[in-house]
């Protein structure tokens, strides 16, 4: 596992940071959207004008809420699965790459 982003969570229920890896650099924003149904998702997650991704609130088996995240684009090989989950510092979150 690895972090590849930090973000703060801000009054309008939005996720603002940077996911940093060997290949991309950017400032990137979860905003919350009406669910459609139960597996739609809680967030489209954006860079610029782009969606990249989409993003599911979740809980733990030991109860702690998560953010599932799934990031693509044409230039990855494949999606990206990551965690965005709060860190100690409050109000801070981090995004776990995961394989």
């Amino acid at each position: 596992m690895a972090t590849i982003g930090t973000f703060t969570a801000n009054s309008k229920g939005e996720f603002t940071g940077v996911i940093k890896t060997l290949t991309l650099n950017t400032k990137v924003i979860f905003r919350p959207v009406e669910k459609d149904g139960e597996k739609s998702p809680d967030f489209r997650v954006s860079t610029a004008d782009m969606d990249i991704g989409a993003a599911w609130k979740k809980t733990s088996r030991e109860g702690r809420e998560y953010t599932s995240v799934k990031l693509d684009d044409p230039s990855f090989p494949a999606p990206v699965y990551a965690t965005l989950s709060e860190t100690d510092t409050a109000g801070q979150y981090a995004l776990i790459w995961s394989r």
